[in-house]
């Protein structure tokens, strides 16, 4: 019965993915299977969608407790949201680097996948982990979110990236200090559904 209800889930969660061609791989964790989930042929595969838009999009960013928004032209968004696909998120480059694991997480009536390092990773990845949240009823995905970290210079920065299915994204980018503290630097929001 497991196994039908985890093909189940693999076939609608294909289905929901547009304009996507690979497959998922299945990985073990603690003795249950947990498909790897292709994060940025899926969200390229939203970008896709924003030509045909009905309205103009807000962005709002908050930098040195000033907030600013603006409208955005529908060509400038895969600019402001490039920081979601800068990395490529799929099973052929990250599985050896990261390991798979899901559960039914009743607080947020999802079901979440979540992406931790198998082991200390190379500078050359800045992706530290991430998320899927998929809706049980619908399989649908619901949400993703990523926690990066860059260096620039002497500096080291996190970013937290939210993206919501069909309505908005977020970009919070937090300073990392020697002395092991972090805070906000910039929160960029751009939403495309109202």
């Amino acid at each position: 019965m497991k196994n039908i209800i985890y093909h189940f889930f693999g076939l609608i969660i294909f289905a929901g993915c547009s304009n996507n061609n690979e497959q998922f791989i299945v990985t073990e964790t603690d003795s249950t299977q947990v498909l790897f989930f292709p994060v940025t042929s899926f969200l390229k595969g939203q970008m896709l969608q924003f030509d045909s838009l009905q309205l103009t999009p807000l962005y709002i960013v908050t930098e040195q407790k000033k907030v600013d928004s603006s409208w955005v032209k529908k060509e400038n968004m895969q600019a402001i949201l490039k920081d979601f696909i800068s990395t490529e998120i799929n099973s052929s480059n990250l599985l050896k680097y990261f390991t798979a694991s899901k559960f039914n997480d009743q607080s947020t009536a999802a079901i979440t996948f979540t992406y931790t390092p198998k082991k200390t990773l190379p500078d050359s990845i800045p992706l530290r982990h991430w998320n899927v949240y998929i809706t049980p009823e619908t399989g649908q995905v619901r949400k993703v979110y990523m926690v990066k970290q860059i260096k620039v210079n002497d500096s080291t920065y996190t970013q937290q990236l939210t993206w919501e299915t069909d309505k908005s994204a977020r970009i919070t980018t937090l300073q990392n200090m020697p002395d092991g503290t972090s805070g906000i630097i910039k929160d960029e929001k751009l939403i495309w559904k109202f």
